[in-house]
């Protein structure tokens, strides 16, 4: 199979896990780049994850306002920087961020929601909203990491939002992570199904 042909795959099997797809922007963008076909698998699979975190956000505090599609096109695009940055993929490294935004900008995305590029690695940074804080915990919690630094700041304006004590908003908080962890398994055997050359 090409590359095209792998892509294209990752970009729509949906058959174990069954995952969302990504918005038609985003898989458009991800062809027209040639993405690697593991890196569409990955957005996929951390899309989905941002999806059941923002159905949880917006069943539970229904008043709390943030911009669901902006979260959810952040966890769509977080890693788009590791189409000019392939080792990364695979090993550590950072230069993917400012990279993916800089891609992102270039292709008409607004800065709004190019942001999310640089920024999901970096949520203590200032101006970081519900938004950035829940795709960066879809970028962890997809393959089941917890970080508590991370969990604790989303669950701190969570609990502001709600006026409920923080320890009663991390009980459900947590409870909807280790649900959503539970299937880390299956998504991380998907990406791995993938190539990162085709």
């Amino acid at each position: 199979m090409t590359n095209a042909d792998l892509l294209l795959r990752a970009l729509h099997h949906s058959d174990e896990p069954p995952l969302r797809p990504l918005p038609k922007s985003v898989a458009a963008l991800l062809r027209a780049l040639d993405a690697p076909p593991r890196l569409a698998a990955h957005l996929r699979a951390v899309h989905d994850v941002a999806h059941q975190l923002v159905d949880w956000v917006e069943l539970r505090h229904p008043t709390l306002p943030f911009d669901r599609e902006a979260a959810l096109f952040g966890a769509a695009t977080h890693d788009v920087g590791k189409t000019r940055y392939v080792a990364e993929l695979t090993g550590p490294g950072s230069q993917h961020e400012e990279a993916g935004r800089e891609l992102l900008l270039a292709h008409g995305i607004s800065a709004k929601l190019a942001r999310f590029a640089a920024t999901h690695a970096s949520w203590s940074g200032p101006g970081i909203g519900i938004e950035g804080l829940l795709v960066s915990v879809a970028d962890k919690i997809w393959k089941n990491k917890r970080v508590p630094d991370l969990e604790d700041l989303l669950v701190k304006r969570l609990a502001e939002a709600s006026g409920r004590p923080v320890w009663e908003e991390f009980m459900e908080f947590d409870e909807v992570l280790a649900r959503i962890g539970e299937d880390a398994e299956a998504r991380l055997d998907f990406q791995a199904s993938y190539p990162v050359h085709g």
